[in-house]
């Protein structure tokens, strides 16, 4: 738990240090620059996934293992779920610890805001659950056509977010850091919680 703290702390002495040479904005305007229907279209459907694909797959997982009375897919669905579960808790918790101004309020003349949010900015709560899906499918089922795909799609939740102007890339890294962490956190937590809720 000490440790915990203190790599926060640290994430947060990193971050405020790149706020002040301005590396964070100046990242931001570029990438929030990029135009184009196609760019514009494919950042929107994959920012608004996130939610929907965070939460539908370990629930799809759940439904199929009920189904087939699959027990090791039971505990696969759980040990996903609960990794998305603790990035949601961790990162939003971290939102209203460190309180961030959201880009598009705190520079209105360099970043255009294509969707708006009531919470804090850092970290980036949609890449951290999205990375956290990721490294937990990538955990369960280590083969290169899962991987890869869940892999670009966390990637690209990420850089959605600052292409709609919602996140700076600070927020974005350390969202996708704390949802990886969380993930691979949860690999020991599901042991005592497989024990629990299975048995043996």
């Amino acid at each position: 738990m000490r440790r915990m703290a203190f790599l926060i702390y640290s994430v947060f002495l990193v971050v405020s240090s790149l706020s002040a040479q301005n590396w964070d904005i100046d990242a931001l305007h570029r990438i929030n620059s990029w135009d184009g229907k196609f760019v514009r279209n494919y950042n929107r459907i994959v920012s608004r996934s996130e939610p929907y694909v965070a939460v539908g797959v370990p629930v799809a997982m759940a439904v199929a293992a009920w189904a087939k009375h699959d027990r090791g897919l039971l505990k696969d669905a759980v040990y996903v779920g609960t990794s998305v579960a603790g990035a949601f808790v961790v990162t939003y918790g971290m939102k209203y610890l460190v309180g961030r101004e959201r880009p598009y309020d705190k520079y209105p003349d360099r970043v255009h805001a294509y969707s708006h949010e009531s919470s804090p900015s850092f970290p980036s709560g949609h890449t951290a659950t999205a990375f956290a899906l990721a490294t937990s499918l990538s955990v369960k089922y280590p083969k290169w056509y899962v991987i890869a795909p869940s892999a670009l799609w966390a990637c690209s939740v990420g850089v959605s977010r600052m292409n709609e102007g919602v996140h700076y890339p600070s927020d974005v890294l350390v969202g996708a850091a704390a949802g990886a962490s969380c993930a691979v956190l949860n690999i020991y937590v599901n042991r005592w919680l497989n024990r629990w809720l299975f048995g043996k």
